[in-house]
This record gives C-alpha cells, structure tokens and sequence, in this order.
C-alpha cells in the first residue's frame, strides 16, 4: 500500500466496505489481518467480565472492534475493547465514537504489535483516555496504564495469577487465571 497518501476521516468513510478491518494514524491507512483465534477468546472474555459490572452498575457502555473510534480528522481507530461513561456519553454516535472513551483496550497481534504498544498509546493519551490495558496473548501478561498520570510507564503488570482491579470501576476484579486460561 502507498504511504505517501494522506488519508482524512471524510476519505477514510468513502473506503469500501469489505469486511477488511481499517485503521488511520497520523493520516495513514492502516489495514489488519483478523484477529487469531486466542485473542478473540481473550477478548470475549474480558468483555463478559467488563460488561457484567458496567451494565448492572449502569456506568456507560463497553463496545469492541469493529467500531471506529474518531480521536481526529486523520486518527481512526478500532481499540478490542473499550468503554465510554455516563459522563462521556455525547461522544457516542450512530456512526462512531467521537473522542477518546475512558478505557481502551488491546490485545496484541504480530501485525499490530509495535502500533498498539507506541502510536495508539501515544494517541490514547493525548485525547484523554484515562486507562489503557495492553493484553499481550503469548506471554499471559496484562499491562495497566493510567495515561493521565503517566503515559510511558505502566503502574501495573499482571500476569495469569494476578487480579484486575481498575481505578475506573469500583469493585471490579477479573481472574486473570480464567481470562487467559488455554
């Protein structure tokens, strides 16, 4: 694909719909592969455990991929997980979500990998989102950035044995043992 063209979201919205899965950073159109199938496990998973909380707390709404997250007019992207507050509601549309939800959340692929650790960490941040969790399948490790606070340093790391707990969401806790169970 041609990296000297410059995408926009206009001519990110004309772009076929054929089950390819699309992203745009810094203007640049970025196409993946879908997912393997333990990373949609992984995601399910951690969705159930999301939702359950969300839903019977009434907080807001988990959405995952495929949903266009618009953070600017050449920013697209599609987190695997993530949640927008009752507070940030008027950022949720039909089409999309406009501005940056309160957690996303990305399960590291091959092909994705270097994306998801550096420019959507670094975009995450600059558009407000206050939580980033960075799933990493092949090692069972789960990472926690608070991206407000600090946008290079996770302030936690947990692995299979470990619980999720999340500062956005009082008394949630996930068994990262059953999360990442083969």
């Amino acid at each position: 694909m041609r990296t000297d063209i410059k995408y926009n979201y206009r001519a990110y919205r004309s772009l076929p719909e054929n089950g390819k899965r699309y992203q745009l950073v810094a203007g640049e159109l970025l196409v993946s592969p879908s997912p393997k199938t333990r990373h949609q496990v992984i995601l399910r998973r951690l969705t159930m455990a999301l939702t359950e909380m969300v839903e019977k707390k009434r907080w807001g709404q988990v959405y995952f991929a495929p949903l266009d997250v618009v953070l600017s007019d050449e920013d697209v992207v599609q987190p695997d997980l993530f949640y927008v507050s009752k507070a940030r509601a008027s950022i949720v549309r039909e089409e999309g979500v406009f501005g940056g939800p309160d957690l996303c959340v990305e399960i590291l692929s091959p092909s994705t990998c270097e994306l998801d650790r550096e420019a959507k960490r670094t975009l995450y941040a600059r558009h407000g989102v206050l939580e980033y969790w960075i799933v990493d399948p092949d090692a069972d490790v789960l990472q926690v950035f608070r991206l407000q606070e600090d946008a290079e340093r996770a302030v936690k790391t947990l692995g299979a044995k470990d619980t999720l707990t999340s500062a956005l969401f009082e008394g949630f806790a996930a068994e990262l043992g059953g999360v990442f169970a083969r």
